[in-house]
This record gives C-alpha cells, structure tokens and sequence, in this order.
C-alpha cells in the first residue's frame, strides 16, 4: 500500500512527538490511532486520539519497541499507515519492511534507504558516489589484519577515532590518540559493538579536533522531487548527546550552505530517498565532511520549520500518501533565527534523570515563542524512558533577538516536582563563547569542566 492515500494513521510513538505527529494528521483530515503503555494510559495524545490501544507493559522492549504488538494493533484498530516518529522503531529498517509486507504505509523512507544509511560504512560509500564529502577514513569495514590497520591509521593521520557501522547516538565508537593504543581500542571497540548493535564491524576516520555539528534537512516526494531546507548549528552538545540546536547556522557563508545542500538533494534522489532525513556533518576549518544520515524526522526540527514556514511533518504525510511537494526550492527562504533547548528532567549539574509528579507546569509565551511538550501540571515523569520533557523555541529576527527572547521565556517558565535543566540553558544563555556563536562540539563539556560539573 507504499504511496496510498491513507485516512486512518498508526503513530508508533509516545511523548511530545507522538503529540506533534498527531496534531499534524488532524490538521490533514487524519484520524489517528495511539498505541501506548500502560505508563502512558493518560497522556494527552492518548486522550485526544480518535482510537487508543495499549500494546504492553512500560518497559519499552515489551511494548514501544515490540513490531508484532504494532503491527496487530494497526489490524485491530484499521490504521492503514504507521508514523514512527523518532527513537523506538524509526530507523528499524526490518519494521519499515513488516509494515509494508503487511499492506501499511511507513511514513518514512523505503526499508533499502534505511538499511543503506543505517549502515555507515554503505551510507560514506553511497554518499561519496553522490559526491557528498566525507571526512577522511577507511574505504571499507576495518580488516582483520593488525599490520593493516595500523597502515590505515598511519595513513589517515593520528588522531583517529573508531566507530561501529551499526552505532549511533554517539554509541560504538572511541578516540585513539597514539599507534600503541590502536589495537586494544578497535579489540574493545569491536565487542561493545557486537553486544549492542549486533555488529562487530567497524571503520576508521580523522578525528576533527575542533568541529561544528551541522545539519542539513531534506525533504523529498516520491516523484524526483528532493528539497533542502537549510542549515542547523547542533554543535552545543554533552556526551553526543545535542543541549540546544538553532538555525541556520551562525557565520557560515551562505553560499557554502547551499553548495552542500544542492549535494544533499542530489544524493537523496541518487538513493532514490523519499519522506524526511537529516544529513550531519563535522565542519571544520571551512570544510563539510560527512558523518551521517538520520532518515526520520529530527528532534530539532521546530527550528527549521519556524525558519522556513514548512510544516515538515505534514509534508511527511503528504508524501507517505503518495503526493507532491507543493513548494519548490526557488521557494524556500530562511526568515530570521531560530533557536531551541531541550527541557529534560534531570539534574541540571549532575544529568541524573528525575522521574516523578510534576506539580506546576507555567509556560512562557509572547511573539516568536513556541513550546512542543506533552506534559502539564500532574503528569508522571517515568523513569523507563527519554527525561525529554519537551522543547522550547524561540525565533527572532535576527540571532540576538532569538536569544533574548528565548531569555526572557526560560526566565518565565516555572516547573516543580522535578528538577530540570532549566538553569544550565539559562547559564548557556549568557555564555560568552555561545553567545558569538560558532562554538565547536567540545565546547560544552570544556565549559562543564570548568564549572565543575561532569
């Protein structure tokens, strides 16, 4: 049923995204369908859907990440396409491949474009031959040879960095500074990768000392048509893991940002790519060098959309129905400055998550500010999952309006119950080095270190 309109949607997913998603659907003339744990009986998208289903206990591997309790659910409850939203399922291309053998939608890419990307070994190869530049690195799965190895890293230039072809989400890899510690590193390496991901394969590249995390959002139908929506900035990152993202990205030559972004959509529709990706890239010393390809729909993506005027989720369902984009390259103009931080509950020195009660729940507002949360005053943070409680946008015309606003909106949001990080945001807010923008990825956790936090 791959490309078919649909009228009744499957949203495989929780949280703020499942809400977003199913706002989306609504405004299509969609119904929609939540599946849910028992944890997320009484969630608001739970409440507002047209017909819920619990599918299983909280843990997320009996229920969330459980494909044949999906799957029946969608029969029982006559959805006719699945969304997967971000995390859980999204980038499973075996999922991708049940939902369409069982005569579903997946609003997403084809299983082939999520095995391909998934695998970062396929997806360098894939994206070289689209002429995407790639950072430096292995051609192909390490050898098993030591003397080999050793030869590649000499070649590329120490340091190097180890990464699994099936990690992600900054998992399966290690920086190795020095040849007498390369064997051990790709040797342990190469056992986290196998218990984690079921993979033991690995490659070699250059680690960047001092990169920028760009993003490049792409949007593509099933008729040829592959768009770029412009450049985010997700360099503000602890641990992989991304704090607060903007868009477009601060100091970089415009020019240069639509050169990669042409390259972007080329590759897409070289792979044949349709629905919602975002490629990453390291950019260092005025050069993009290719890491990955997430092929859903990007926790960050509210600043591409506050900076563009597209809805990306709904033209992922426009897509997955089988129609056209309806807006053109030439009509794709970033309007101002977007900036987002992430409201997670947890420690805002320590990251230690804080499930619990949240008691009072007072959002900000005013012109440029947007809030995507699933949470209100009495919902119960769970400890099985994701600590994101939502996300907060602010967009401005310039930078510096976007900052000030998003300012004043952290100074007024209140939340109790649970810690928050809250406070870090708004220490980040008055960081010099953030504030000229343009910070690299290591420049939180320097700034962490310096305060005494881990």
């Amino acid at each position: 049923m791959n490309g078919q309109g649909f009228t009744r949607l499957l949203i495989a997913n929780r949280g703020e995204i499942a809400l977003r998603i199913q706002r989306a659907a609504r405004k299509l003339g969609i119904e929609t369908v939540a599946v849910h744990s028992t944890a997320d009986r009484d969630s608001q998208h739970v409440r507002e859907a047209d017909v819920a289903l619990c599918i299983g206990p909280a843990a997320p591997a009996k229920s969330y990440l459980d494909a044949d309790a999906i799957l029946l659910a969608a029969r029982l409850t006559g959805a006719q396409a699945v969304h997967p939203g971000y995390g859980f399922l999204s980038e499973n291309a075996d999922f991708a491949q049940a939902v369409e053998q069982a005569g579903l939608v997946f609003v997403g890419p084809s299983a082939e474009a999520i095995r391909t990307m998934g695998d970062k070994i396929a997806a360098k190869r894939a994206m070289q031959a689209a002429g995407v530049p790639c950072v430096p690195g292995s051609d192909g799965p390490l050898p098993a040879d030591e003397a080999k190895v050793r030869a590649l890293a000499d070649g590329i230039g120490y340091p190097v960095i180890v990464k699994a072809s099936g990690g992600g989400g900054g998992r399966g890899m290690r920086v190795i500074h020095a040849a007498e510690d390369l064997v051990e590193a790709v040797s342990v390496t190469a056992r986290e990768a196998e218990q984690a991901f079921g993979n033991p394969t690995l490659y070699l590249e250059k680690f960047l000392q001092k990169p920028r995390h760009i993003e490049i959002q792409v949007l593509c139908d099933q008729h040829g048509t592959a768009l770029w929506l412009g450049a985010r900035d997700c360099s503000l990152q602890r641990r992989h893991q991304k704090i607060i993202e903007e868009a477009p990205a601060p100091g970089i030559d415009p020019a240069q940002i639509r050169l990669i972004g042409e390259k972007c959509a080329a590759a897409c529709r070289a792979i044949g790519y349709s629905g919602a990706g975002t490629f990453e890239f390291l950019y260092e010393d005025g050069v993009f060098a290719f890491i990955e390809m997430n092929t859903r729909v990007q926790v960050e993506h509210p600043i591409t959309e506050e900076t563009t005027g597209i809805d990306i989720v709904a033209e992922q369902l426009r897509v997955a129905q089988g129609l056209p984009l309806t807006i053109a390259q030439a009509d794709i103009v970033t309007r101002g400055h977007a900036i987002e931080c992430r409201l997670n509950a947890e420690d805002p020195t320590s990251f230690v998550p804080s499930p619990g009660k949240v008691t009072r729940w007072d959002l900000p507002g005013g012109p440029g500010i947007r809030v995507d949360s699933h949470v209100q005053a009495g919902y119960q943070v769970q400890p099985y999952y994701d600590s994101l409680l939502g996300k907060l946008i602010a967009h401005g015309a310039t930078r510096a309006e976007a900052m000030a606003r998003m300012r004043v909106a952290l100074a007024e949001m209140r939340v109790e119950g649970v810690l928050t990080n809250i406070p870090l945001h708004q220490a980040l807010l008055v960081d010099e080095g953030f504030v000229q923008g343009g910070v690299d990825i290591h420049h939180l956790e320097r700034w962490l270190i310096a305060r005494g936090a881990s």
